[in-house]
């Protein structure tokens, strides 16, 4: 089945390319969610009025991106911690206590755009990033102290 994307889908695509996928991933999860529309002649058609629509909705996103970049680059977040001998964490710090200590701040950010290799286990300052859209990546200033 061939489908338009109307946003950029993972190991997919971008928004407003004709792509083939399998008819049931096609109707049963891109168009319900309004991520994709079936390729028909019709729509083919209305594919050029479709790739404006799109890229002013992307650039609408690429500056909201922007403007929570500058709002997330100019915060710092202290998150206190239980730490045992040679202050080592009781546990770690995970994209998720960032994520909830980001939403204390009033800014909400999914867990999965926090890019962190491992989860933190010492106290210390960390310069975290986090993926707001295709290229625009902000650093985020992370303090571990003992509770």
């Amino acid at each position: 089945m061939k489908v338009i994307l109307l946003e950029k889908v993972d190991n997919l695509g971008n928004a407003g390319e004709v792509v083939e996928v399998k008819d049931g991933y096609g109707r049963n999860f891109l168009i319900p969610k309004k991520l994709a529309i079936a390729a028909t002649t019709k729509d083919l058609a209305q594919l050029e009025h479709h790739r404006r629509l799109i890229q002013g909705k992307e650039a609408k996103r690429r500056k909201d991106a922007q403007a929570f970049k500058a709002q997330i680059e100019s915060l710092s977040i202290t998150i206190p911690c239980k730490v045992g001998e040679s202050d080592r964490l009781f546990g770690s710090v995970t994209a998720l206590d960032i994520a909830e200590a980001l939403k204390a701040k009033q800014l909400e950010i999914d867990k999965r755009r926090i890019r962190l290799d491992e989860p933190l286990k010492t106290l210390g300052v960390y310069t975290i990033p986090i993926h707001l859209d295709k290229d625009i990546e902000a650093s985020l200033k992370v303090w571990l102290v003992k509770e």
